[in-house]
């Protein structure tokens, strides 16, 4: 049974006959010479960090091996704001900056090419390019990512929803509706022979469903209506229906013989 005194008295005579015997005194006396001895022990440490210079020196050597194999770096160039050039675009002395007409919203990260013309009421998504030689009439509406490729003439009231490409040497006529994703291509046997370089021409108040795709030189003739999808390999005449892969040709309901609301 364990016992717990109730007071210091009670083990201050314990303590008085605890003396330590004689024959342990010269063995105490023994270690208190052994002190100073151990202290060589702690004395070993140093010669650790002294080896750390030559860890910092290999590692200098690292990063000068390393600093040799960067690229050089050169400072960009820097062009006279009044030259209106960007970094990477060089213009020709003769060439103009962009004229936009009253009341146009260009959203972020939309490019616009010099000579390049477009009249009121303009309005774009994001990410939009519209390079040299372009003509583009009022109330007309690019959506995001749209390229324009240049030497491109689009009419009034024109609707070109996003991811339209157009390349050059395209004509789109007054109220002419592209949905998304449209395709046009201009060259008829790509990089086998020389062809004259030649884009659809999309003619007054047609509407062009979204992901299709137009073969160089066709006509989609007035009032007609591509089905989305389609491949036009051939020209549609006037208010007629393309629709399918290839595109067959259909004449157009009655019902749908009507301007497009833009």
């Amino acid at each position: 049974m364990v016992r717990f005194s109730s007071s210091l008295e009670d083990k201050q005579p314990q303590k008085r006959n605890n003396r330590i015997p004689e024959e342990y005194e010269f063995d105490y006396s023994r270690l208190t010479e052994r002190q100073p001895q151990q202290r060589p022990v702690y004395q070993q440490e140093p010669p650790r960090y002294a080896e750390r210079p030559q860890i910092i020196e290999r590692r200098d050597e690292y990063d000068t091996l390393v600093a040799d194999e960067r690229p050089q770096v050169r400072q960009p160039l820097q062009f006279d704001p009044k030259d209106n050039i960007q970094f990477g675009v060089e213009y020709s002395p003769s060439s103009k900056p962009p004229v936009i007409g009253n009341n146009y919203t260009i959203r972020s990260n939309s490019i616009i090419y010099n000579d390049v013309v477009i009249g009121d009421n303009f309005r774009t998504g994001h990410n939009v390019v519209i390079r040299e030689n372009t003509n583009i009439g009022d109330d007309v509406l690019i959506g995001t990512n749209t390229v324009i490729e240049g030497d491109v003439i689009i009419g009034n009231d024109v609707s070109i929803q996003s991811n339209v490409y157009i390349p050059t040497n395209s004509v789109i006529e007054d109220n002419v509706f592209i949905g998304p994703c449209a395709c046009f291509t201009n060259d008829k046997y790509p990089v086998r022979i020389n062809y004259e370089l030649q884009g659809p021409r999309i003619r007054r108040g047609a509407s062009i469903g979204g992901n299709t795709t137009f073969l160089s030189n066709v006509e989609i003739g007035e009032g007609s209506i591509v089905a989305a999808g389609a491949i036009v390999i051939h020209s549609v005449p006037p208010f007629y229906l393309a629709i399918g892969t290839p595109a067959r040709i259909k004449p157009l309901p009655d019902h749908l013989k009507v301007p497009n609301k833009l």
